[in-house]
């Protein structure tokens, strides 16, 4: 692979106008699709398999009057009465506009429905849609909101809540932070704007055209909207990343006086090799998302691997091309040259010290990881509601009213299907169900039934006493399931729990029952792909523990900060609660294939070293050398990069760019920098001890291309042959 890929640099550097004239093409048609193809991203997180999924399918094709599209609660309230002539006329007028707003269904009146707080200040109405939330636009919403004007212009608080009224989580200018961080570590790290600036150019062309195409594909599928957030998270840092580490090799080449072309080759051959196998490991990692049973996490990690996969590909065949534009002017650098002695003094001299205090470091470095770790045993798992809206969006001001007003279950309300089709006295067994439901320990409030037009299908609404996150309505939810077994057995007739809360409560429990088995995919795949590179069983198995290590302190940090609420003022987080379902199923995939990058790039040097003869200490000091420079600019880059997103509004996308900057962070400079070498150390020989009937059998992987520096090296052995004894 590693002379394929010489070859490939030498080609794109030669024929640099023509490569750069195919990216340019392919960008500027799948932004052309963009503008003109995109659809509308959805809200809506579907399991199929779930008893609540089976339930809102068994609505829409027996009931699909109450089936449903998106809901909004629309909360009115006054200091005053609500009831007197001056409310009642507000709560008309309002309930009016809210009949007029684009694609509604119905409203129910609050004072038809008696829907008024007990102490007559907050009524709330509810409101139907003929489609589900993610087809309503931005003008949609807008009209719904425009219904309240005139009780505002009267002095009445309004505020919105539910699926109908949800934002599309989008990024703004704060995360360009992150880009303009990682712009500074290039510039330290290569003393040159130029160079700097190539590896932010590839990688912003990548997610360009990763994110068009997206858009793109949302015209044809339907996609969540938190799948282009996470692309652009993946494809930005990888993108820089890769970028550096054959930048940083070119740079090498034209140091020992080699031709730019043969420059550019050389480093798409070696380092252009270990993007390729950090790539496979990333995309893989990704793509492993779809063996968790997960629709919408499965479309993430497709969406990302394919935003990796062009990264790649960018970095193999565009950035020779720029690189051919530029020439030989990426040759040293001012800042460089004044500060390579220092900075490479640096990284020899903490090898050197992790080395004298092998076992100390090693004890601080784990109790530390222990001691980060210890919120993640009590961590919460949930989907996002109102609840955990920011405090000041209409959203949270809703929720917090009818919490107040009503209770924190009217936030939550259960839908209750019961089938009725075989039950010989429909009637009976419907008051069953509803008995049994009211008769639980929990005692939740059940509505008059709703039955379709053939009689055999029925709706109740059961409101809780407890929040829609609650563990207690986990467990009402379980123990109304819990009823459907007598109910059968006596009446013949069966029920299902759905609505938004169950739903949220099924796609949670999925989501937590996957993880394990992912964890344990991801674990075994990084100890092989680490044993084919390194040729060791105690370099993988360390590396493995490593990356545990680093998930469960990650955990620990994302629950003390989105969970408990340490550092939020610091940290701009303006709401905590439940920690997104997806979240650690994602981090597990996203931070494993990060933490390989780092594993090669760090300890194949010091493999190397080790094969050609140098004593255990000293081959990891040199590996460590050689390697650490690069690896803590790519680290910085990433942790800029995601640390961006923590400026977000939506506080989603804040935990999900605060796990992977955390996780970064840990593996980067707790685990490869500090607990590898430190193992390696403690070691010597023994870390890359290999069976030899395992040695025989297992391919032999050239991650650094090793084997082509040599072959080019080496003299010409015709002319060796023809030269005069």
């Amino acid at each position: 692979m590693a002379s394929f890929l010489y070859r490939m640099g030498r080609f794109s550097f030669r024929r640099r106008a023509l490569v750069t004239v195919v990216w340019a093409v392919l960008l500027a048609a799948l932004g052309a699709g963009a503008l003109t193809l995109s659809g509308q991203l959805s809200n809506s997180v579907t399991i199929p398999g779930t008893e609540s999924q089976k339930a809102i399918d068994q609505l829409a094709d027996r009931f699909p009057e109450a089936a449903g599209g998106a809901t909004a609660r629309v909360v009115i309230s006054t200091p005053g009465d609500i009831t007197d002539a001056g409310g009642q006329a507000a709560i008309a007028r309002l309930v009016t506009g809210l009949k007029d707003a684009p694609k509604v269904a119905g409203v129910v009146d609050p004072l038809q429905a008696r829907a008024i707080s007990p102490d007559k200040h907050v009524a709330l109405a509810q409101v139907s849609y003929r489609v589900p939330g993610f087809e309503l636009t931005d003008a949609d919403r807008d009209g719904l909101m425009a219904a309240a004007e005139s009780a505002k212009a009267a002095g009445y608080t309004v505020e919105f809540g539910g699926d109908a009224v949800q934002a599309m989580p989008a990024t703004n200018a704060t995360e360009g932070l992150g880009v303009a961080v990682a712009a500074v570590v290039l510039i330290i790290t290569f003393g040159s704007l130029l160079a700097a600036g190539i590896p932010l150019l590839t990688a912003l062309i990548g997610v360009g055209i990763g994110m068009a195409g997206i858009t793109t594909a949302s015209g044809f599928l339907e996609l969540n909207t938190n799948t282009p957030v996470l692309a652009l998270m993946i494809g930005l840092a990888v993108g820089i990343d890769y970028a550096l580490f054959i930048v940083s090799r070119y740079r090498h080449e034209l140091t020992l006086g080699r031709a730019p072309e043969e420059a550019a080759g050389r480093a798409t051959g070696t380092a252009g090799s270990a993007v390729v196998f950090a790539g496979l490991t990333v995309i893989i990692a990704l793509a492993g998302l779809t063996v968790v049973g997960i629709p919408f996490l499965g479309e993430m990690g497709i969406a990302a691997a394919i935003t990796v996969a062009i990264a790649v590909v960018i970095a193999l065949t565009l950035l020779p091309a720029i690189l051919g534009f530029a020439g030989g002017k990426l040759a040293g650098g001012k800042i460089r040259s004044r500060r390579k002695e220092s900075t490479t003094t640096h990284g020899e001299r903490w090898a050197k010290f992790v080395a004298r205090h092998r076992i100390p470091v090693l004890i601080a470095a784990i109790a530390g990881l222990a001691i980060v770790a210890v919120p993640a045993a009590s961590m919460q798992l949930g989907l996002p509601n109102d609840s955990t809206a920011a405090p000041d969006t209409t959203q949270r001001r809703a929720y917090d009213t009818v919490a107040r007003s009503f209770g924190e279950g009217a936030n939550g309300p259960l839908v209750i299907v019961v089938d009725l089709a075989g039950s010989a006295d429909r009637q009976a067994a419907l008051q069953q169900a509803a008995a049994g439901i009211g008769g639980l320990p929990e005692r939740p409030i059940v509505t008059p039934p709703k039955v379709n037009r053939d009689g055999d299908l029925a709706l109740l609404t059961v409101i809780p006493k407890s929040g829609p996150s609650s563990t207690a309505t986990e467990d009402l939810v379980s123990d109304i399931r819990g009823l459907n077994a007598s109910l059968g057995t006596a009446t013949g007739a069966s029920l299902a729990v759905t609505g938004q809360t169950a739903a949220n409560i099924d796609v949670s429990e999925k989501l937590a029952d996957a993880m394990l088995p992912y964890l344990a995919l991801i674990v075994g795949l990084a100890f092989l792909l680490l044993m084919l590179v390194f040729r060791s069983i105690v370099v993988p198995l360390k590396a493995t523990l490593g990356f545990l290590g680093s998930v469960v302190a990650t955990f620990g940090a994302v629950v003390a900060v989105f969970q408990w609420g340490w550092l939020t003022d610091l940290l701009g987080v303006k709401t905590t609660g439940p920690i997104m379902s997806m979240l650690p199923i994602l981090l597990i995939g996203v931070l494993f294939g990060l933490a390989m990058d780092y594993q090669v790039f760090l300890v194949t040097r010091m493999r190397e070293e080790y094969v050609h003869g140098a004593d255990p200490q000293q081959a990891m000091v040199t590996g460590f050398r050689h390697g650490s420079r690069v690896v803590v600019a790519a680290a910085l880059i990433m942790i800029s990069v995601f640390a961006g997103f923590v400026l977000a509004e939506s506080s989603l996308i804040q935990s999900i760019g605060f796990a992977l900057a955390f996780g970064v962070l840990v593996d980067a400079f707790v685990i490869r920098m500090t607990i590898v070498p430190a193992l390696i150390s403690l070691l010597g020989r023994g870390a890359w001890w290999l069976p030899k009937w395992l040695d025989r059998v297992l391919p032999d992987v050239d991650v650094e291309g090793e084997k082509l520096a040599k072959q080019l090296d080496a003299p010409d052995e015709r002319e060796l042959a023809d030269a005069p004894k």
